[in-house]
């Protein structure tokens, strides 16, 4: 028989919807500076790690799930910006492709400005079989090219730039961390964000639209988990 799905759920700040979502959620035991959490469904274990803001961070965080909690699957969920008209505050999309804009190796080596060595293009792509089984659960979902790097975005100039120059369509600090560990340990991952803020919103609109963004995107995560776990293993 086969046993339970292990996910791990890595947040950033939004740990708030956690708690409002899973009210039975569990503490566990954690290196300091984590918060660690278990949701124990029929069908599947999720481990919810709340593991801080940046590339960093994501990345460590993801590791200490795959490496300590021993989990299958990476899952993140988040509040972004929006780079276009198209990406307003509270729409959902499930990330395809993640470009690590910050990354730049151009100066000493043949590869474009947020070219991640070993990848032939700016573009590294989410798990695509994951991607296609979450839009045979949501299919409305919409795909998106996410821009990701070490800085709130906050201004029109600035998102129209990312969208300009690196095809995205939204932004945030974490999601170029969470694919590149997952791909080196071979955890498949799959990423849903919720804008925040649009193009013409700072950072007003952001902390306006958190705790709103980040449940929405939340519920989407937990039915597209729920319909993962029910799918052979």
């Amino acid at each position: 028989m086969l046993g339970k799905m292990k996910a791990g759920l890595i947040v950033a700040i939004e740990i708030d919807a956690i708690f409002t979502h899973y009210p039975n959620v569990k503490e566990l035991d954690a290196p300091s500076g984590y918060k660690l959490f278990l949701v124990e469904k029929e069908s599947y274990d999720l481990y919810v790690l709340q593991a801080g803001m940046g590339e960093i961070a994501a990345a460590a965080g993801t590791q200490f799930l795959i490496t300590k909690c021993g989990v299958s699957t990476i899952v993140n969920f988040g509040v972004v910006g929006g780079l276009t008209t198209d990406m307003k505050r509270e729409k959902i999309c499930i990330v395809d492709r993640v470009v690590h804009y910050k990354y730049d190796c151009s100066e000493f080596m043949d590869l474009a400005v947020g070219q991640v060595a070993g990848h032939d293009s700016i573009f590294i792509k989410t798990s695509e079989e994951l991607v296609k089984s979450a839009l045979s659960i949501m299919d409305h979902l919409p795909l998106a090219t996410c821009c990701s790097g070490d800085k709130f975005i906050s201004t029109e100039e600035e998102k129209r730039y990312l969208h300009d120059t690196f095809e995205g369509d939204i932004c945030d600090m974490e999601s170029a961390g969470i694919v590149l560990t997952c791909q080196a340990n071979d955890v498949p991952c799959l990423l849903l964000k919720s804008v925040s803020d649009g193009l013409a919103d700072g950072a007003e609109g952001f902390y306006n639209e958190l705790q709103s963004a980040s449940l929405k995107c939340l519920l989407a995560a937990d039915t597209i988990v729920e319909g993962l776990a029910g799918k052979p293993q």
